[in-house]
Order: structure tokens, then C-alpha cells, then sequence
């Protein structure tokens, strides 16, 4: 009898809480198979179950106290009935695993080819110099430059991208006929991603790997595989041919997640009132745009009035030849090279690129985190050094960038103390107000950032950096970690509250469709240059400088056939 590489049947998975032997559902009777040589990708939000479903085909619950139902089967091993022997026969040998964060994947004090040879040695019987060979094949096989010199670096001397390469390379050491990859490009930049799709895209054709793929990203798995399986609250919602369900998807919550995708080769959303989406004119790079309605900030959150303006109405913030490096000697780099650029009243400048490029350091110049080397910030026409006024910045990380001991609300309420409020009821009322405004509830003034999901925590940031009633707004990756769903509501909220407080926004981020959605100018960056600026649509459509059209080819797309031609095209690029 001949059986696919995995058989999933009716599985179900329960965790314990609390300690009253009491247990949450995180999988409810998902079913499904996978041949050799194809790809599944397993799709939702986060809490869906996705990920939950791609650690039991490897048994990785076993010891934690939670409960399995139905069948697991994998390269015809019953992963429940499996010895530990089995298992770990399973683990590497017929089956391994990418994880979602190769940082914490890999011992910081060994050198990656040490590890990749260790895994090699558990499960093969080979001599240390054999395995040690191997690493080095492997690290050649997945794209990592002078992999014999390479494969003696430890993994803070890689960058994110080529970590992900190396946990491949691991996975790859003792020629596993499954390969299951965990959100293997959440984080990354657009071009970065699509050398990993690239590359598992390639394995797959060499070697005839079977692929489950879990994603949050529906663009992702587009690109990446041949069956999607919808999951939602731990059951499987809708299961078929990629290109069909994405073409004409049968359940609703499909359509939602479809929906809220962000899009390269679709309608921009252009802003309402106060917003000067799709109105700026084309201008040459380094001017301000001529003519455009702008709003001034309002003095709470009411809506704010348009404000004309007029040749001698100043930017919100202007830069003048920006210049920041890091290191010593012959070492220092410049992160940003003369960079000079002005942000208006009521619109977004998306600043893009990949990472490394300079971004964040240009961000933490304009709001004053970090001094320039060279070159002149300027607010409302002022030269301002140290932390600007007016100007606060929304982190990419929401769970580093709030303390955990003390409540959200606390957190919410330090920039007005530190502007000179002393009046406590005043500042809870202000709080309270701004957590309302961001979609939380007054009542969450006394949690902490631990009780809140992804999403929620990001609503606390931006409810953070409203308190002080600032005129621009830096985000910095603010979404770059959320599911998709969860990303559109986020900039659904700024864009929300730039019509009506007349705020000003930058927008750091390497996802270029996200920054098509949200902004009316857009600058493109590289090695701490801006190669490229002006209207979003006349950007995108009408790309001038061969990076920028690289970035854009790097962008995943929902038809698979245009995912397809998009990687053609990144073939031809990157060649």
C-alpha cells in the first residue's frame, strides 16, 4: 500500500491552562495530505493553529502536557505511537524544520558549520571531518558566499537573511524528503524574501523535497506553493489548488484575509479629506511638493481644519544633507550620506529599502534619538538638536519598546508627566481617551503589555506617541511582524488619524505594498542614499532607478501566475 508523505487525519490538539486540568483547543480536526515533490501552504492569522499543526507532524508537543487526537503520519511513521528512537530517526532524517527566528535557533557560541555538522553526525554515521564537509556543501548549496570561510562564523556575524539560509542548510545536512518552514521569511525585506521563496522553489525542483509551508502572509504562499489550506480558530476553513482558491475563494474569512492583502498590482486606497493622497504633483528630487491641501495639527482629537499653503509655509520637518556613520578607522560605515528630504502637514512620506539600507537611522535623526554626524534637522523652519518637540516615533517592536513592569496606561501617560502635566486626572483622562481613540477600551489602562495580542500592543505604541499631541508621527516598521489582517487595521488607524488630526507621518518599512497603500510621497533608499523620490503611483508605475525596480520585482503577488513571471524576472535582475 502506498501512502503520501504526510497523512493528516482529523488531528486534534489541546494545551493545558491554569493548573485545574483545564485545556484550550488549538487544533480541531484538521485533515489533510501531501505528496512528494508538492507543496502545501498552511495560511491564517496568528492564533489560527497553523503553527501548532506543523510541530505535531514531528511529535515537538510530546512532554509538554498537551493532548493529541486523530492521526499523524509522516514518511508512513504513527508520529503519536513513535518510540523516542523513531522520533528522533523522523526529526532530520525523513522530516526537518526552518523556524520562524533563526537567531534563537542557533547557538550563539558555536560556529554555524560546527552546528550543521553536528545535526549531520546525530544521523549519519560519519566521521567529524565528513560532516564537517558536508556543512560546507550544503552552506554552498543554499547560497552563502565562501561557504569554507563562512562556515566558521558564529551567528551574529550573519545577517538575518543569511541565518535563514543556514537553518535551510542544517535542515538539508541529512537529505530529509519533507521540509517544514514556520513563517521562514516573516521580517525580512522584500528582496531577502524572495531569495528564500526563491531558493526553497529550487530545492524543491532539485531534489523533489515534499513542502509545508505555514504563513500568515497569503502573497507568500502564492508564490511558494501548490495547495493553501485556509485555517481559522484551529480548524481548517477552506483547503484546494492555490490558483483557485485564490481566484475564486468559498469562504468568507478567505475573502477577508484576500482582502486585506496589500497589492502592488491593484487599486491604491487613496485618503479622504485632509490626506493629500494622489494630489501631489510630480516634482525634481530634494523640492517640496507646490501645491497640495494640507491640514494643521488640531489641539486635541477633533478634527482639524485644512490649512492652505502657501511659498512661505515652512515643512513640519525638513533634513539638509544628513550624515550619520558607525565604527572606528577604516571601519566606519556611513548609514546615512547626505540625505535631505521635507514632510509637510497631513501627508506621508514612505521611505523604503532594504535592510541596512539606512532607514531606522534616518527615522531616529528626525525625531532626535540620534545626533547627525553632518547636515541639519529643522522643525517648522527651526534648527532643533536633541529630542525634537512635536515629533514621536512608533516602534517595529511594541513588546521591546514598552516596559513590561509597568501597566500600558503608565506607559501611555509618561510623555505628557515629562511635557509638565501634574494633574493626575487630567493625564488618567487623556489616557483613557487615547485608548479609545486606537480601538482599546479605557478599562485596559491597568494591564500590562503582556495581556495584549501583537496587534493591540502596536495600538498602545500609537496611542503613546498621540499623547503629547505631536505634529509628525516616525513609524518604524510598525507592522512588519503582524499578520495581515491585523497590518491592514493598524494602517487603517493612522491613516484614520492623520485625516483627522492633521498629522504629519513617515513611514519606515521594506514591505513596498504596504507603503503604496498608505503614502503620498515615497523615497526609495540604499546604502544610506535616497536613489530615488516623488509621487507613489509615479514611483511605482514609472520606476527610474534599477534598484527601485528591483525591489518591485521582489514583491510577492496573489496570482500565481504573476508570481511567477515576477520570478522570472528577479532571475533576470539579479543575474
Amino acid at each position: 500500500m502506498t501512502h503520501s508523505l504526510v497523512e493528516v487525519t482529523d488531528l486534534v490538539v489541546d494545551f493545558p491552562v491554569g493548573g485545574a486540568g483545564e485545556y484550550v483547543r488549538a487544533v480541531d480536526g484538521v485533515s489533510f495530505t501531501l505528496e512528494a515533490g508538492r507543496a502545501l501552504g498552511v495560511v491564517g492569522e496568528s492564533g489560527s493553529g497553523k503553527s501548532t499543526v506543523a510541530a505535531a507532524l514531528l511529535g515537538l508537543h510530546r512532554g509538554t502536557g498537551a493532548r493529541l487526537g486523530g492521526t499523524v503520519r509522516v514518511g508512513g511513521t504513527d508520529v503519536a505511537a513513535a518510540s523516542a528512537a523513531e522520533l528522533r530517526r523522523l526529526r532530520g532524517g525523513t522530516a526537518a524544520m526552518v523556524f520562524q527566528d533563526p537567531l534563537s535557533s542557533l547557538d550563539p557560541y558555536y560556529a554555524i558549520g560546527d552546528q550543521i555538522a553536528e545535526v549531520h553526525r546525530i544521523h549519519a554515521d560519519v566521521s567529524r571531518r565528513a560532516a564537517r564537509a558536508r556543512a560546507v556543501e550544503v552552506l554552498d548549496r543554499v547560497g552563502i558566499p565562501d561557504a569554507v570561510r563562512r562556515s566558521r562564523a558564529r551567528p551574529h556575524e550573519f545577517s538575518g537573511g543569511m541565518r535563514q539560509r543556514a537553518l535551510i542548510a542544517m535542515a538539508l545536512a541529512c537529505e530529509p524528503r519533507l521540509l517544514i518552514a514556520d513563517e521562514p521569511t516573516t521580517a525580512l525585506d522584500v528582496t531577502v524574501q524572495a531569495q528564500i521563496l526563491d531558493l526553497l522553489h529550487g530545492l524543491r525542483e532539485e531534489r523533489g523535497l515534499g513542502l509545508l509551508l505555514v504563513t500568515h502572509d497569503v502573497g507568500v504562499a502564492a508564490e511558494s506553493v501548490d495547495e493553501v489550506l485556509v485555517m481559522r480558530d484551529g480548524a481548517a476553513l477552506e483547503r484546494g489548488p492555490v490558483a483557485s482558491v485564490l481566484a475564486a475563494p468559498a469562504e468568507a474569512y478567505t475573502k477577508d484575509l484576500l482582502a486585506a492583502v496589500p497589492r502592488l498590482d491593484g487599486p491604491r486606497h487613496v485618503r479622504g479629506s485632509g490626506s493629500v493622497g494622489g494630489q501631489v504633483p510630480p516634482r525634481s528630487r530634494g523640492s517640496a511638493p507646490d501645491s497640495a491641501p494640507r491640514t494643521a495639527a488640531g489641539p486635541d482629537v477633533s478634527p482639524a481644519a485644512p490649512d492652505p499653503v502657501g511659498p512661505d509655509v515652512p515643512p513640519v520637518v525638513e533634513a539638509f544633507a544628513l550624515r550619520r556613520e558607525f565604527g572606528r578607522g577604516r571601519r566606519k560605515v556611513a548609514a546615512v550620506a547626505g540625505v535631505s528630504l521635507a514632510v509637510h502637514a497631513g501627508e506621508t512620506l514612505g521611505i523604503v529599502g532594504e535592510s541596512g539600507s539606512g532607514k531606522s537611522t534616518l527615522g531616529r535623526m528626525l525625531v532626535g534619538l540620534l545626533e547627525p554626524g553632518s547636515g541639519q534637522v529643522r522643525r517648522d523652519g527651526v534648527p532643533v538638536t536633541g529630542i525634537a518637540s512635536g515629533v514621536q516615533m512608533v516602534f517595529q517592536d511594541p513588546v521591546s519598546s514598552l516596559n513590561p513592569r509597568r501597566s500600558v496606561g503608565e506607559s501611555i501617560a509618561d510623555p505628557l508627566r515629562a511635557a509638565g502635566e501634574r494633574d493626575e486626572a487630567a493625564v488618567r483622562a487623556r489616557v483613557e481617551e487615547l485608548l479609545l481613540r486606537v480601538g482599546l477600551e479605557a478599562g485596559h489602562y491597568d494591564r500590562y503589555p503582556h495581556e495584549f495580542s501583537g496587534g493591540q500592543r502596536q495600538r498602545v505604541g500609537i496611542a503613546r506617541a498621540l499623547a503629547p499631541r505631536p505634529r509628525l508621527i516616525v513609524c518604524d516598521e510598525p507592522v512588519s511582524a503582524l499578520d495581515v489582517t491585523t497590518q491592514a487595521q493598524v494602517t487603517a488607524l493612522l491613516a484614520e488619524l492623520q485625516r483627522e488630526l492633521g498629522i504629519a507621518l513617515v513611514f519606515i518599512a521594506h514591505d513596498l505594498a504596504v507603503v503604496r497603500q498608505v503614502s503620498d510621497r515615497v523615497a526609495v533608499m540604499r546604502a544610506g542614499e535616497i536613489v530615488e523620490e516623488g509621487p507613489v503611483d509615479e514611483v511605482y508605475d514609472r520606476p527610474s532607478h534599477p534598484y527601485t525596480r528591483q525591489l518591485l520585482a521582489a514583491v510577492p503577488a496573489l496570482d500565481p501566475a504573476l508570481a511567477a513571471g515576477r520570478r522570472r524576472t528577479r532571475q533576470e535582475v539579479f543575474a
